[in-house]
């Protein structure tokens, strides 16, 4: 039995996940999730540790690997950092096993990555840093139009004539959106437009990833915008691609998840190289 957890500093929000892995049986024990809104990432993902250390009943010294993933790497409290890539991919087989690719959308970048039946990464490719296809650039929109970041998905959902903005870039995008306003354009279909002109970019990089088939698991702070999954659907359809888009209710600890089981991977073969060492 090895206790590991996962902590997951991203820019918008900071995720832990604790399992207990013993060799195929792994039992998630416990998930933290905190927004940061301009507090220190780092002292929440220390706080989101604890958390999930409580939750189970247990003290730190019982984890033995803290693994962090994201912006985590300079964490005073991780035993190891893994890159997000290689943790979304994991935590998307987690969530999935027949998953052949994982989209994480964040909160500054969209990411697609191909990945076989172990959570290996076997390609990739993601936004340029200026692409409006990203979680900060939707929670601008909606703080402007002066709607909350959870009744985004419902209000695309009722669109019946979406205006797709123009610009690549987020500040370009954003006076679209301003012109949009002032034309009499709805909520509604200005959000709608946003999540489609989101999910044609999105689906270029599956398609740059060669992602033509199987299943893709939608990972990330996104993950649960039901507007923007049913865009991607709707995306994937007109370009004939007959890859299946999913989320799941867990898809925005994909990352937590990944680097707490690639930690206890790391562990058992630190372990096994300790004994060997000793055997010598």
């Amino acid at each position: 039995m090895t206790i590991t957890a996962g902590v997951d500093i991203g820019t918008g929000a900071v995720k832990a996940a604790l399992f207990d892995v013993d060799g195929d049986n792994v039992k998630w024990l416990a998930r933290e999730s905190f927004r940061i809104r301009r507090r220190d990432p780092m002292q929440l993902g220390e706080e989101a540790l604890d958390g999930v250390i409580e939750q189970a009943g247990l003290n730190r010294d019982d984890v033995a690997y803290i693994a962090t993933t994201g912006e985590g790497e300079t964490a005073p409290f991780h035993t190891g950092h893994f890159y997000s890539m290689t943790t979304h991919a994991r935590g998307a087989i987690y969530l999935d096993p027949h998953a052949t690719a994982a989209l994480d959308v964040g909160a500054l970048h969209g990411r697609a990555i191909r990945i076989d039946n172990r959570g290996k990464v076997l390609g990739y490719k993601m936004t340029s840093q200026c692409a409006s296809g990203t979680g900060q650039f939707l929670e601008n929109i909606a703080r402007y139009l002066g709607i909350a970041q959870d009744e985004i998905g419902e209000l695309s959902r009722q669109a019946d004539n979406p205006e797709k903005v123009s610009g690549i870039c987020a500040v370009l995008a954003e006076t679209d959106v301003i012109n949009m306003v002032s034309r009499g354009i709805t909520a509604p279909n200005i959000v709608k437009g946003i999540h489609l002109s989101m999910a044609g970019r999105l689906a270029k990089l599956l398609k740059a990833i060669k992602a033509v088939d199987g299943l893709v698991m939608v990972t990330g702070g996104l993950a649960l915008d039901e507007g923007l999954l049913e865009a991607l659907k709707e995306e994937m359809a007109t370009q004939k691609n007959e890859v299946v888009i999913r989320n799941h209710p867990d898809s925005a600890y994909a990352g937590a998840i990944g680097a707490a089981l690639w930690g206890a991977f790391r562990h058992d073969k630190l372990s096994q190289l300790g004994q060997l060492a000793e055997a010598s």
